[in-house]
């Protein structure tokens, strides 16, 4: 049989294909399938832009917390002072320093270093700590409040004092440090 065959008009009735007419859709159908589509996108947007909001506060929150941990542990060892091992504190601090904190450290380590031998033995804490504000270079100053307990030179009475400071945390690489360390009064 070849493709150019021609059909007669009795074969031709088999081969025609007649599409029955459909009956249109009921509009309310399509008005509501509409508004659940848009209802639909609605909730989606709204869950993602729900989503990115909480990553967002939770990145700083967390961004937060890590610059308060590094200030507490910081601000508790810088307030506790061993005059036997003045030399170790020293370091310990300008390991810890970074810019403007550390060149003044430096300048002034040799009078850090008296004040600290001739110093009865301290125990220093933190009461409480709070991020003050984000600077645009990416450092924090949190506001610490600190105590300091030392002894008499008797070892009869107990002296408790407070303070309050100013600390500019920097994050370096990895690492926190301190760049800045102003006390408050």
């Amino acid at each position: 049989m070849s493709p150019r065959r021609r059909v007669d008009a009795q074969e031709r009735d088999y081969f025609d294909f007649a599409v029955e007419p459909r009956e249109p859709r009921s509009r309310p159908l399509m008005i509501w399938s509409t508004v659940a589509g848009l209802l639909l996108v609605a909730a989606v947007t709204a869950a993602s832009l729900m989503l990115v909001s909480y990553e967002s506060d939770r990145r700083a929150d967390q961004r937060n917390a890590e610059a308060l941990y590094y200030v507490r542990g910081f601000m508790t060892m810088y307030t506790t002072l061993d005059p036997f091992n003045a030399n170790a504190y020293a370091d310990r601090v300008l390991a810890q320093g970074t810019g403007e904190f550390a060149t003044m450290f430096k300048q002034k380590q040799n009078e850090i270093l008296i004040q600290v031998a001739r110093a009865e033995p301290t125990e220093g804490s933190v009461v409480e700590a709070g991020v003050q504000r984000w600077n645009d270079n990416g450092s924090a100053d949190v506001l610490v409040a600190t105590k300091t307990t030392s002894k008499t030179p008797d070892g009869k009475s107990t002296i408790e004092s407070g303070n309050r400071w100013v600390a500019t945390a920097m994050k370096e690489g990895q690492q926190w440090k301190i760049s800045q360390l102003i006390q408050v009064i």
